[in-house]
């Protein structure tokens, strides 16, 4: 039996641990942020098997790192896991899966690998639906280390993320003037039709941008009472476009649309950036990399890139290090995430076979980096010339402005 087929034998073998932090994630959603079950779910689990453990990294309380190291050197590879449910719906995203495919091939390399010099890392990185944990941990330091990154993401198919949206997040926030709707509207500033001309507005920027480029907005603070002109009303908005140089060109255009519905309102708009994510930087290597252990590993339903994308905050990472991500299938094709049909799926047989499916991927994976040091070398040089080349078209923009 081949070196590989032993390691997925390994992952084989701990199919009941990984199912069952699979379900208990499940069927325990939390926000995040307030993930604490699951990370010490995940935490002890990966404490049982030798890893060492740190909780709290920069300062997020279920933010962590569990390393399992052995020798002097060799490469240091991290597998990164998110846990976070979604609001009044659970985990529509998958991320119960995630965790327990991540921990079912740090586990199997780490009985595989005793006798090379190797670190293996889980990462742990919350909130990612939300505030995104990535970002203080990137701020932190704390991919920098790394030869390499790698992710596992549930799918309508199996395939690599070719490339992802960069996105801008924002609230916009009017004020105007409180007055009584009926009695003395004539005294009222309606914060609230600021948020609507800015709806409107935006309606119409939409017709004169690239097709790849995403507005999309929910009033979040519309007033109080329909008799009472509201003093405040809010909006949130996500802007998203394939590439951040040409996103800046809508940002800016987006916020005069919203100071222009400040300006015939007569309101005051205030401006709060909430999140901001890069596209990802890709590296085809280590993609295809992951896709020939997909298929090695028996995977469903593996395609192409997928042409539509949103956005990930793993594309932080990317940034920092070669990062890859694999998606694998486990519910039907052109099933949308965030819905009631994944929270199901994430809890069946396709989601366990998933697990499976993905674990052998990325230790698969692991191992070919582990054992081909000039393959590594490769995909490091490639992300080197990724970079400088997103460098290069940064300083091209910044000269020409």
């Amino acid at each position: 039996m081949d070196e590989k087929s032993v390691l997925f034998n390994e992952v084989e073998s701990l199919s009941d641990v990984l199912f069952s932090i699979s379900d208990y994630i499940h069927d325990n959603p939390e926000l995040g942020n307030e993930e604490f079950k699951a990370v010490q779910k995940i935490t002890e689990t990966l404490g049982n098997y030798g890893f060492t453990i740190e909780k709290g990294i920069a300062g997020l309380e279920t933010a962590f790192i569990a390393t399992y190291k052995n020798g002097l050197g060799g490469p240091v590879i991290g597998l990164l896991c998110e846990y976070d449910a979604l609001m009044d719906l659970g985990h529509g995203c998958g991320h119960n899966l995630q965790s327990a495919s991540v921990l079912g091939a740090a586990i199997a390399l780490s009985r595989h690998l005793s006798h090379k010099d190797v670190t293996i890392q889980v990462i742990g990185t919350p909130a990612e639906e939300t505030t995104s944990g990535k970002i203080p941990m990137a701020n932190g330091g704390y991919f920098d280390h790394l030869d390499v990154a790698l992710m596992m993401h549930g799918g309508d198919r199996t395939t690599v993320d070719g490339r992802s949206l960069a996105v801008d997040n924002f609230e916009f926030e009017f004020i105007g003037k409180e007055s009584h709707a009926a009695v003395a509207p004539e005294q009222g500033i309606s914060a609230l039709d600021g948020v609507l001309m800015t709806f409107n507005g935006m309606e119409y920027l939409r017709e004169h941008v690239r097709t790849d480029v995403r507005i999309h907005g929910i009033i979040t603070d519309g007033g109080k009472a329909p008799n009472i002109v509201p003093k405040r009303a809010t909006a949130k908005f996500s802007v998203r476009a394939k590439d951040r140089k040409y996103l800046n060109e809508v940002v800016e255009r987006v916020f005069n649309v919203a100071k222009g519905a400040a300006l015939a309102t007569g309101t005051k708009v205030i401006i709060h950036t909430l999140k901001s994510l890069e596209n990802k930087l890709n590296v085809q290597s280590l993609n295809d990399l992951l896709l020939e252990n997909a298929h090695f590993s028996g995977a469903k339903n593996i395609t192409p890139p997928r042409e539509r994308t949103g956005s990930t905050d793993f594309s932080i990472v990317t940034h920092r290090v070669p990062g890859a991500c694999i998606r694998v299938s486990f519910v039907p094709y052109g099933t949308s995430n965030h819905t009631e049909e994944w929270v199901k799926a994430s809890k069946s047989s396709d989601g366990n076979e998933a697990i499976l499916v993905a674990a052998k991927t990325l230790s698969g994976t692991c191992l070919d980096l582990v054992y081909s040091p000039e393959l590594l070398d490769r995909i490091k040089a490639e992300f080197i010339v990724a970079k400088q080349t997103l460098e290069s078209s940064s300083e091209e923009l910044v000269s020409t402005n």
